[in-house]
């Protein structure tokens, strides 16, 4: 029994999720980009709608900054956390914790794999035309700064702001509104899974290796 107990290690296991959800975050958003046009609708229910968008900033379609600097700060984002993840492993963290960052740094990545290279091998999306792959390069942005392919979409309430409210009376309501893809939902279970039940680590996080020979 003792061999076969560390087959699957909580490293393996760290790469094993990764792969994971890379993979379905990515077959997922081609899907969407070479099957629907530009912000066309699936209704599934009322409160759940595939919808895409594609947005250049951050995660739930935020825009922050530009585009390069952005996708520059997700790549060293993405080398800390990856670093971080390591030692974590090599220092026996608890699995769980393990998980919760293997999911947030799963879903950096696929979401700069979009800015990387989905402008080098897709043409432009077209609210009249669904997109295809094209020659490496000759996509419709350079390097580092393609748009992220969004879809999930739960306006779980849908209404009308009372007329006697300031500035809003009148309008539409809708919660929620933001759109999002599997990336953004990795990163987001991610983060609060670790405030939930990681708080301990989460104050003691350092980048310093640590002796683990015992």
């Amino acid at each position: 029994m003792s061999e076969n107990k560390g087959v699957l290690t909580k490293g393996r296991m760290a790469i094993l999720i990764i792969i994971a959800i890379l993979l379905v975050d990515q077959v997922l958003k081609i899907w969407v980009k070479t099957h629907m046009t530009l912000h066309e609708t699936i209704t599934i229910t009322d409160w759940f709608k595939i919808c895409f968008i594609e947005n250049n900033g951050m995660a739930y379609g935020m825009e922050i900054g530009s585009k390069v600097a952005l996708s520059l700060f997700r790549i060293v984002a993405i080398s800390f956390i990856g670093y971080y993840l390591y030692l974590q492993v090599r220092q026996h963290a608890r699995t769980g914790y393990v998980v919760c960052l293997a999911m947030i740094m799963a879903g950096a990545i696929g979401n700069i794999i979009d800015c990387m290279f989905y402008g080098l091998i897709f043409n432009a999306s077209s609210v009249d035309y669904t997109s295809y792959f094209v020659p490496f390069g000759s996509g419709y942005a350079s390097f580092l700064t393609g748009k992220v392919v969004d879809m999930f979409y739960f306006p779980l309430i849908v209404s009308t702001w009372p007329q006697w409210m300031p500035m809003v009376g009148g309008e539409d309501f809708v919660f929620f509104s933001p759109v999002f893809n599997v990336a953004d939902a990795s990163i987001s279970v991610g983060v609060v899974w670790l405030l939930l039940f990681y708080r301990r680590e989460i104050s003691h996080i350092s980048l310093k290796p640590k002796d683990v020979n015992r």
